[in-house]
């Protein structure tokens, strides 16, 4: 337990350096994407990437191994570098939106902008209206200001600052947010469940990232606990709660599905600082792995 404690706080440090400096985010070079039983052996569904809105997380760079991964999955990825139109989503199944900026910069002014023309916007809402899929991935301050009005026009609410949770995270470590059939916080559904016991779900790991207010009728899988707060920046004494808000919800809009996330890190493959801990889906101590390819197939119907 005590090299458990050691270990845990010492990735805490280790990541919020990183989160300070960018740049210290690298993508596992050594993560395998490999999959035993692909779900897909033909009529790959097509996947559409977004790299169009200054996202910090790309299918060729921090998000290399989620990518990679889904691939594997036998999903056919198409980076998107054009603004969402009803002829550039039409042909796809998928929509995946990571950390999309209204800058090119996290740290610029305008990043905490829409990242989304209002074109654009109903252009997604009307694909994933007439059976499209979305998965929207929104971090903490300036991504969720980034998205908040695609999010809106499917009547969720972001709440656009930082989360922390000590009660429910890693080893005391309170920006290491832990989501686990034991605490309560991982709750039942299709993407938790699985098609089978090999892929059932029992601990996420998320790294702070913010909190999202789910619409009626959406189902939480990745809930907030009742000591939950959201500061409106990391360091800011100031905070309110976001308990029983969510990190990772579901539901389905018209004859399509959407999937949002409130964190990034937890479907990457990162690794940080001179001893190159493991973050995200590389880390031994989750299943975050597996929640990345359960979510895709719920998106693809794979999941009923």
């Amino acid at each position: 337990m005590k090299t458990l404690l050691l270990f845990s706080l010492t990735l805490l440090t280790v990541f919020c350096q990183a989160q300070t400096v960018w740049p210290q985010q690298i993508a596992d070079p050594q993560f395998n994407p490999h999959v035993e039983r692909p779900t897909y052996n033909k009529n790959y569904p097509r996947v559409l990437f977004d790299e169009a809105h200054n996202n910090f997380h790309t299918a060729r760079g921090r998000y290399k191994p989620f990518a990679d991964l889904i691939t594997n999955d036998g999903y056919n990825v198409v980076s998107a570098f054009k603004p969402f139109t009803k002829s550039s989503l039409e042909t796809f199944k998928i929509l995946i939106i990571a950390n999309a900026l209204g800058a090119e910069d996290d740290e610029e002014e305008g990043a905490d902008s829409s990242a989304f023309t209002e074109a654009e916007i109903s252009a997604v809402h009307d694909w994933v209206k007439g059976g499209g899929a979305l998965l929207l991935i929104a971090d903490h301050a300036p991504f969720g200001g980034a998205a908040e009005a695609l999010a809106k026009r499917f009547q969720v609410e972001m709440s656009k600052g930082f989360v922390f949770d000590p009660e429910h995270s890693s080893e005391g470590a309170r920006s290491i947010l832990v989501f686990s059939r034991e605490n309560g916080l991982l709750l039942d559904h299709p993407i938790t469940r699985g098609r089978e016991e090999a892929e059932r779900i029992d601990r996420v790991v998320s790294f702070t990232g913010q909190a999202l207010k789910a619409p009626d009728g959406a189902a939480v899988f990745l809930k907030l606990g009742e000591g939950a707060k959201d500061k409106p920046s990391r360091t800011a004494e100031t905070s309110v709660s976001v308990a029983g808000q969510a990190q990772g919800i579901a539901f389905k809009h018209g004859k399509g599905r959407v999937v949002m996330l409130g964190e990034a890190a937890m479907l990457s493959a990162q690794i940080a600082g001179p001893n190159k801990l493991p973050i995200g889906m590389n880390a031994s101590d989750n299943n975050n792995r597996q929640l990345a390819l359960n979510i895709m197939h719920w998106l693809s119907g794979a999941l009923k």
